[in-house]
């Protein structure tokens, strides 16, 4: 599924946090939203899934449309915005595991309720899933005994249950060793080699550099640049410049 914004406008409590934000990304791509702290990454993600909503501008992923301020009636956007979800996974930073159910247990409880999946059916996409990620011995173990970096690929398994077209990922990264940050870096680019479309929230240049094919830089909520991952070896701005060098 590709993504298409346009002039995406976004304040809280009358501060501007996204101002005039359009790009187009093709089905297959890993985009990666760089920036500093303040720089309107995360509530710029949160909008592809609509867990926030601009307050003017234009939103596409696949073929479902949004336009802003919404004329839908509040009934009607709730049922478009979570049949979009379902498309559009999203990886949250605090990994936002169940802490009552078991690894398995929290990969197949959403398939079976939300999709209707057969409860066997679900335990072996699990099993398959918790196999390729490497995490085939932690099936039945509770979130609370995992490292960080083995509740990060539960919480990646947990979404990619749902068969998403597009996973959203939010500082994959944060609070990770640099050896697990590598792992994850792997992880991203082999659900890449898929098809899947990617968009990732981070402020880490160098895990950027290893997982993006497209790279969006913002700072104060404007896009100030934007390319393929060749924009790392030669910016066009400054301030993009100094960022990467920072």
């Amino acid at each position: 599924m590709g993504i298409e914004l346009n002039a995406i406008d976004k304040s809280w409590h009358k501060q501007q946090v996204l101002q005039q934000v359009s790009f187009c990304t093709n089905p297959g791509e890993t985009l990666v939203l760089l920036g500093p702290s303040g720089a309107g990454k995360s509530s710029l993600l949160r909008m592809l899934n609509l867990l926030d909503t601009p307050d003017a501008g234009t939103l596409r992923i696949g073929k479902s449309e949004f336009s802003f301020p919404s004329t839908l009636s509040k009934g009607e956007f709730a049922r478009e915005a979570q049949a979009l979800r379902r498309k559009v996974g999203m990886v949250f930073q605090q990994y936002n595991l169940w802490p009552h159910l078991t690894v398995l247990e929290n990969l197949i409880e959403a398939p079976i309720k939300v999709l209707g999946m057969g409860k066997q059916a679900a335990i072996d996409k699990a099993g398959y899933l918790l196999a390729q990620l490497q995490l085939a011995d932690k099936r039945d173990a509770w979130p609370a005994r995992l490292s960080g970096g083995q509740q990060q690929r539960v919480a990646i398994a947990r979404t990619l249950m749902m068969d998403p077209e597009v996973l959203l990922f939010d500082e994959p990264t944060a609070a990770l060793d640099p050896e697990i940050t590598k792992e994850v870096a792997q992880i991203i680019r082999g659900l890449g080699e898929t098809g899947i479309t990617q968009v990732v929230v981070t402020h880490e240049v160098d895990f950027a550099r290893k997982v993006a094919s497209q790279v969006i830089y913002l700072e104060r909520g404007q896009i100030i640049e934007s390319g393929s991952a060749a924009i790392f070896s030669s910016p066009q701005t400054s301030r993009f410049a100094e960022f990467l060098n920072h």
